[in-house]
């Protein structure tokens, strides 16, 4: 006969007993419930990698699966030894809001790679200021609404009101090249830089990149001289980025467009007429940039006949453009922040030319090409 103490130890070690298969069986179910959502993520994993992307309900599903995987664990917590009824609740909350935003997060991401895939240009601001981009957009309505002069922008009120026309639009120009930029704007100036170099050889340049914006086809500079056009992109990236081949497909395209635009007959076999006329080299596109290509890019421009300037550095140029007016004869210089700079073409014929100061510029009797709007004229 066993005591009452006896009895008493007896029983606590079958509870203990029973306890311990208890443990046992949840550390079984546990690892059986791990093997199981290990194998759901392989299949999850698989399923992202080769259905397509982008599917609303595919992304709806993909939620729904990270929310069940959250409802296990509340389940867990709900059921385990030492009941967290409290923290079940809440992970069931989390699990709700998490799904939603998984979903919404998949959606929108899988958007982008679609906008990419149409857009291919789009990737290429990754990186870049917000601000930036939205100036690159609404420049080109900034510069027709302004209605003061630009020259401000460098100087202080008393420098303005103080300094001479002479003294006040050469400080002006020194900042512009001393003040930090933005990628944009350094693009810009880059595309100016390219430009001119064209224009020394002669070639008379439409600046279309700046011109139109976004809109420009991916033609940043129009070059024409005695019946050969060149339509050249120029690309000012850092030195660890790289152009690839859909860059110069895109310039190829662009090209053949806009060709076939300039185009007012109708030629059959136009493609080979192109090809005869990129052969004796009366159309070209060009393809400038401060990065490299990709070796798979050389060899679709070299088959597609694509000229290429790679690792082409920006150098500081005589930027102040002295035009004479077609209307009136009336000589006029721009700088480079004034509104018509981009839209102004130099002709070498006409004794139009770059200088580099303003001093050069009145020497050669020029003056600004700036005038107050309304019933103010600068003096």
């Amino acid at each position: 006969m066993f005591t009452k103490e006896q009895k008493r130890l007896l029983n606590k070690l079958s509870q203990i007993d029973d306890i311990d298969e208890q443990i046992k069986s949840l550390f079984e179910r546990t690892n059986e419930n791990i093997q199981e959502v290990t194998k759901i993520e392989q299949d999850i994993s698989k399923i992202i990698k080769e259905k397509t992307k982008g599917f609303p309900w595919l992304a709806d599903t993909i939620a729904q699966y990270y929310e069940v995987r959250d409802l296990k664990i509340s389940e867990f917590l709900e059921h385990k030894l030492r009941p967290a009824i409290s923290s079940a609740d809440r992970v069931r909350e989390i699990a709700k809001e998490k799904r939603i935003l998984e979903k919404q997060f998949r959606i929108t991401r899988n958007l982008i790679k679609y906008y990419e895939a149409l857009f291919p240009w789009l990737p290429e601001f990754v990186g870049e200021d917000v601000d930036d981009l939205i100036e690159q957009v609404t420049k080109k309505d900034e510069r027709r609404s302004t209605q003061d002069d630009p020259v401000k922008f460098y100087l202080t009120s008393g420098e303005y009101e103080k300094l001479s026309i002479t003294e006040r639009n050469q400080r002006a120009l020194d900042r512009y090249w001393s003040k930090k930029k933005t990628p944009w704007q350094i693009g810009r100036d880059y595309e100016r830089y390219i430009g001119y170099l064209y224009e020394k050889e002669g070639y008379s340049v439409h600046y279309q990149g700046i011109v139109e914006g976004l809109e420009d086809l991916g033609r940043d500079l129009i070059a024409k001289k005695n019946g050969k056009l060149r339509v050249i992109q120029c690309k000012y990236w850092a030195h660890y980025k790289t152009i690839h081949e859909k860059h110069i497909c895109q310039l190829f395209g662009t090209t053949l467009k806009y060709w076939l635009e300039q185009k007012k007959f109708l030629c059959r076999n136009r493609l080979e007429f192109l090809a005869s006329m990129i052969e004796q080299d009366e159309i070209r596109g060009v393809f400038i940039t401060s990065t490299g290509l990709s070796n798979v890019a050389r060899e679709f421009a070299d088959e597609l006949g694509i000229e290429v300037k790679e690792k082409f550095s920006f150098e500081k140029y005589l930027s102040i453009k002295c035009n004479v007016s077609h209307r009136n004869g009336e000589k006029i210089y721009h700088l480079p922040m004034d509104q018509q700079y981009d839209r102004t073409i130099i002709e070498q014929e006409r004794n139009e030319c770059y200088v580099e100061t303003v001093a050069e510029a009145e020497k050669l009797g020029f003056r600004r090409a700036w005038r107050w709007r309304g019933d103010k004229i600068a003096k």
